[in-house]
């Protein structure tokens, strides 16, 4: 019989990543040429080549068995290597290599999509007499699955506003603590949106993990934040107290509006278990998605550092204007508490925001009708611009009473800014808000 193979199935990279030189830490922006792959292994390819294959060849039987030990915990320590396209492939792991680096992480997964990431990551740590507590608002498709999915199987939730104080955020975890005693479950998970989708209202992560350490096992209770919103280059939530990050990558990471995809990223104590939900259910991004946003993270600095200026520019414009009745934008803040956990959690404001129009949903509408270089339609993070109305389109769903709570009021356009010229969006507000 042979001898087994060690390591079972080699990863793609043999050759060490340099992440470092004379002893200066290499930045992000810099490691997205190249880390975590190696041209030799594809040809001497300088990009990834798209990886099109449902399964991959052991070099032994033996491998096979090893691999298949580890994924089974027959053997402790799991299993490297390629197995099946359901699992992994080239151009996610490379991809999850790199989100890795954006967010500091040790380990990250992608997903078909950000909202396949949030429902896998929720089931992982969910089960009948659990309870979630999770901040508001949420993306409504969030906020449905929590209470309308979770819900149908035996997990209950608490919520709390944005921007709730220390105080606030014990006495929803009491009640929590206290809930799940009663089911005979546990408070499974803390689940933050920051910024807020669509109000742009924070969170005080570190205020959320505090009370968390207190009333809770550190050890059980992950902290999750979606930071779509301002990441990853804005916001670094895994600094300042939170456990897992999610994103839709279909937003700035991805950046063209040309593709759909999530990731959740962490320590790997907290990513295994979604990663064995993953493999059992499927949901990984494909090859070419994969492919695509290897290309768009290479220039996620540079687009986010201009959509970011146009953004402030515009909101100056804005602010100013006799028909707006205020501006949701981080760059504008006038609250104090929201403007104390900006200037501690935040390098940048980013550059979608909420705008509040002097009117209601006609008015709304009226602008949004009048636009042309802005185009109407829901998602952000483009290189282009893009309006809508939550109210009326993302946020139909939640309930009107739950919209009026969390101030997704009628004359709310969201508002995500691309990469255009600053000069020509504000031309083109200016003559939308004359249609007004």
């Amino acid at each position: 019989m042979s001898e087994p193979v060690i390591p079972p199935t080699p990863r793609r990279k043999p050759k060490p990543e340099v992440t470092t030189i004379g002893g200066r830490a290499l930045k992000p922006s810099t490691l997205m040429m190249g880390f975590g792959y190696d041209p030799v292994l594809s040809e001497g390819s300088l990009k990834p080549p798209i990886f099109l294959t449902s399964t991959f060849v052991f070099e032994s039987a033996e491998a096979g068995k090893r691999h298949f030990e580890g994924i089974t915990g027959k053997r402790s320590g799991g299993a490297e290597g390629l197995v099946y396209s359901r699992f992994n492939g080239p151009n996610q792991e490379i991809l999850e290599d790199r989100l890795g680096v954006w967010d500091g992480a040790e380990d990250a997964l992608v997903f078909s999509s950000g909202m396949t990431a949030i429902c896998v990551l929720m089931m992982a740590y969910c089960e009948a007499g659990d309870v979630m507590v999770h901040s508001g608002p949420l993306y409504a498709a969030s906020e449905g699955f929590v209470a309308k999915v979770l819900g149908k199987f035996g997990v209950s939730y608490f919520d709390f506003p944005a921007g709730a104080t220390r105080e606030e955020l014990d006495a929803v975890l009491a009640q929590a603590k206290a809930k799940a005693a009663e089911t005979g479950g546990k408070v499974a998970m803390v689940y933050l949106e920051s910024p807020g989708n669509p109000t742009n209202a924070l969170v005080d992560i570190e205020a959320v993990k505090a009370a968390r350490d207190a009333a809770l096992d550190a050890d059980e209770t992950p902290i999750a934040i979606d930071n779509t919103f301002l990441g990853p280059l804005w916001q670094s939530p895994l600094k300042h107290g939170a456990d897992i990050v999610v994103y839709s990558l279909t937003k700035y990471a991805g950046g063209h509006s040309d593709l759909v995809a999530g990731s959740v990223s962490g320590a790997r104590r907290w990513i295994e278990p979604v990663r064995a939900l993953r493999n059992t259910m499927g949901g990984i991004c494909d090859p070419n998605t994969a492919w695509m946003l290897l290309r768009s993270l290479e220039t996620l600095e540079i687009r986010m550092q201009r959509a970011t200026e146009n953004a402030i520019r515009v909101c100056d414009f804005l602010d100013a204007h006799p028909k707006v009745e205020s501006v949701g934008f981080l760059g504008l803040l006038r609250d104090g508490r929201q403007k104390d956990i900006y200037d501690r959690h935040c390098t940048g404001p980013g550059s979608t925001f909420s705008l509040f129009i002097k009117g209601g949903e006609a008015e709304a509408f009226r602008f949004l009708d009048a636009l042309k270089v802005a185009k109407l339609a829901v998602s952000l993070g483009g290189t282009e611009t893009l309006a809508s109305h939550p109210a009326a389109m993302t946020h139909l769903s939640v309930p009107d009473e739950r919209k009026k709570q969390l101030g997704i009021t009628d004359n709310l356009v969201r508002i995500s800014i691309g990469i255009e010229d600053a000069d020509d969006l504000i031309a083109d507000f200016d003559q939308a808000l004359g249609a007004v």
